[in-house]
């Protein structure tokens, strides 16, 4: 089973339909017990970094996480939800994060050329092909992106893949079963759904290893 983690964030029935559209069994829950003992959790996220934060943090949510991700389970950030993952964020300040992965969020430079928020379809480029999180995705792919901010991780060797917006930025991380993707799988189309359905399958591999 596969926990998408509620913690008042929207865009939650969307991430559950593009999985369910892959067979998953997939729960929208934000109970720490359901959580844990789920094969894979989804830590959605759309809003500002420090509300998504403190939403985590009003339900009890953030043991859970971090635990969820030290036990090695298959963990899929997506959007504000990998931006959790970092050291802090400079949207609206400076928010402290989970800091699973070291590194700030970058707010986009101003630039008359490209309006900020980054919204839209855009590319992506695979430098790390062998993750499993794209197999069968082709780098060139375009995918669904709205964001203001930025991951930019200390260490490179976690950067799965990147995308170019005046600056060239981290779109998806990748570091033994965690994941993480700046863009919206859900509003991906097929790309999307393929994306989905491999953290599908890496969640059921890991249910039968657990098993």
């Amino acid at each position: 089973m596969i926990a998408i983690i509620d913690y008042g964030a929207g865009n939650l029935r969307s991430v559950q339909k593009g999985f369910e559209k892959n067979g998953a069994d997939v729960l929208i829950t934000d109970d720490p017990d359901e959580i844990r003992r789920a094969d894979g959790v989804v830590l959605p996220g759309v809003g500002a970094f420090g509300d998504c934060y403190a939403g985590i943090a009003a339900r009890g949510l953030t043991q859970v996480v971090r635990d969820s991700v030290s036990a090695g389970k298959p963990f899929l950030g997506i959007c504000v939800g990998l931006q959790l993952l970092f050291t802090e964020s400079e949207e609206g300040g400076s928010y402290p994060g989970f800091d699973i992965i070291h590194g700030p969020v970058r707010r986009f430079p101003r630039s008359d050329a490209r309006k900020v928020p980054h919204m839209g379809w855009n590319q992506i480029e695979i430098v790390r092909p062998e993750c499993p999180l794209f197999d069968g995705v082709e780098s060139g792919s375009f995918v669904y992106f709205v964001h203001s901010y930025y991951v930019d991780p200390t260490a490179h060797d976690v950067i799965a893949v990147v995308t170019d917006y005046g600056v060239t930025f981290c779109s998806a991380i990748w570091r033994d079963t965690l994941f993480g993707v700046q863009f919206h799988p859900e509003k991906s189309q097929q790309v999307g759904l393929r994306i989905l359905g491999n953290f599908t399958k890496i969640v059921r591999e890991y249910g039968q290893t657990k098993g």
